[in-house]
């Protein structure tokens, strides 16, 4: 073959008694990174940052459960032999959308408990979620799982024997989906990015850009993705999903939060003309 990206030689760090996983690691940059990211947009809106980080972090644990639960239920004979392994979350197995959809509920509670404006803080949050995601989906490359159907195509990814699926035993490379998502999710940030600034009529509903950027790739992904268990009219779970993610995101889009009167305060940059005309956050106790 003339190109195609190797498998990696290992998926851990040996420190002595320690190893720590590249799975882990990934996904622990990816919320670094997009917790900082969020926690600094908010700022930049005059929120309480103290409080933000702690409807963050209770966000970011339960929606792992979350993820990892939403996983377990779809992969019960997974742990038939070896129920203790429903824990090892550092072998792969977080079911994205059921993080996602716990961790939106968390913060939908929260920010009606400490008084934070849910838009905002959704809004701060729609480009840095992909961002995580980008960095996260590379530990599926270093754990040779959730890859595609065969392909010779230069930027092929290897797989070794004991990784492929049985339908495919002599294929040796494979679409590196990990790869399309997060070079996708980068692309998906920027344009986030970039229509706040552009166009800031969007702000209080970036989120739907997000769902509606993110549903189609997982859609399109989950059509070659050789890990489902389960598919119904040629699609599965999460492709199901998918379109409704879209669905929602698109909802959300057509919703006009700002009333007629509330949309002529805001300039051209999306900010309140006048200090006088500008909403103060509630206070948080």
């Amino acid at each position: 073959m003339f190109a195609s990206i190797p498998s990696p030689s290992t998926n851990a760090l040996h420190l002595g008694p320690l190893q720590l996983t590249f799975y882990g690691l990934a996904i622990a940059i990816g919320v670094t990174i997009a917790w900082r990211m969020t926690v600094r947009r908010m700022a930049s809106r005059g929120a309480d940052t103290e409080v933000i980080e702690r409807m963050l972090i209770r966000a970011i644990l339960l929606g792992f459960l979350g993820a990892r639960a939403a996983y377990v239920s779809t992969h019960l004979s997974r742990f038939a032999d070896e129920p203790w392994k429903v824990i090892a979350i550092w072998e792969g197995g977080l079911a994205l959308f059921g993080g996602l959809t716990v961790g939106t509920l968390v913060l939908v509670v929260l920010s009606r408990r400490w008084g934070v404006r849910l838009p905002d803080l959704l809004d701060a949050v729609a480009p840095a979620v992909p961002i995580a995601q980008a960095f996260g989906r590379w530990g599926n490359y270093f754990n040779q799982e959730l890859f595609g159907t065969p392909t010779t195509l230069p930027w092929g990814l290897e797989i070794a024997p004991g990784r492929r699926p049985a339908a495919y035993p002599d294929a040796e490379t494979f679409h590196p989906t990990f790869l399309y998502e997060s070079l996708w999710n980068l692309g998906l940030a920027a344009v986030i990015l970039w229509l706040e600034r552009r166009h800031p009529s969007l702000r209080g509903r970036l989120i739907g850009v997000y769902l509606i950027g993110y549903g189609t790739i997982r859609f399109l992904l989950e059509l070659i993705r050789t890990d489902t268990t389960f598919r119904l009219l040629g699609l599965s779970r999460n492709g199901w999903v998918s379109i409704v993610v879209v669905i929602v995101g698109a909802g959300i889009l057509a919703w006009r939060r700002s009333t007629p009167d509330e949309a002529a305060v805001e300039d051209a940059a999306g900010d309140p003309a006048t200090p006088d005309e500008a909403v103060e956050p509630p206070a948080v106790p």
